[in-house]
Parts: structure tokens; sequence; C-alpha cells
């Protein structure tokens, strides 16, 4: 199984994820079609289909065939258990979040 941090990395396997969220169940035309014309990515089949099929081995699209076609569908689970990992209110704690709440309570004060 691939890791999905190294999956995740590549910038084109993100923008096929986008591409995947935007309109779920497509082939492997269709993913190509719409890389070359919403991002301008002139790739190969084959280079498409070898990042699918990363994607496939880190879990993050799932395939199903239908007579010569073959569609693709993200699978978003891998990522909930990476977002589990970490407490959501983890940014409450970073240096950022807290001069954002002082900011905010500061202006509060002053409008009073």
């Amino acid at each position: 199984m691939v890791d999905i941090y190294r999956a995740i990395a590549d910038s084109t396997r993100r923008t096929i994820l986008d591409e995947l969220c935007e309109q779920n169940d497509q082939t492997l035309f269709e993913i190509c079609a719409r890389l070359t014309n919403n991002h301008g990515l002139g790739l190969s089949r084959q280079a498409v289909s070898q990042h699918l099929e990363t994607l496939e081995s880190a879990g993050l699209v799932k395939s199903r065939k239908e007579g010569r076609f073959k569609f693709h569908q993200i699978d978003s689970t891998p990522l909930d258990e990476i977002t589990a990992r970490w407490p959501a209110d983890a940014s409450r704690s970073s240096p950022d979040a807290s001069r954002t709440t002082k900011r905010a309570s500061t202006e509060t004060e002053e409008q009073s």
C-alpha cells in the first residue's frame, strides 16, 4: 500500500482528486480532458493512469469497470483517518489563533 502522504504530496494527484470531487465517476479520458481544459496539464493517458494507480493504492480512489470503461471515484476515508489524528481544537493553541482571539476580544471591549 502506498503511503497516503506520498500520494497527496504530488500536485498533479491533488488536482486529479479535485477534479473527482467536482465530478465523480469519471473515465480516464474524461479526467485527461478535464486536466487539459481546466488546468492546462497536457499529460498522456499513461501518466494520468499511473497517478490514478498511486491514488488507488493509497485508498483515495476506487475504480469499477462497466463494459470497456473504467470509472474512477474519490474515497475520502483515508483522509478522515488523517484528520482524526490531530485534535480539532489544535488551532486554538497556535500563536496566530491566540493573537486573533486577543484582537477580537480587544475590539469587542473597545466597542462597549
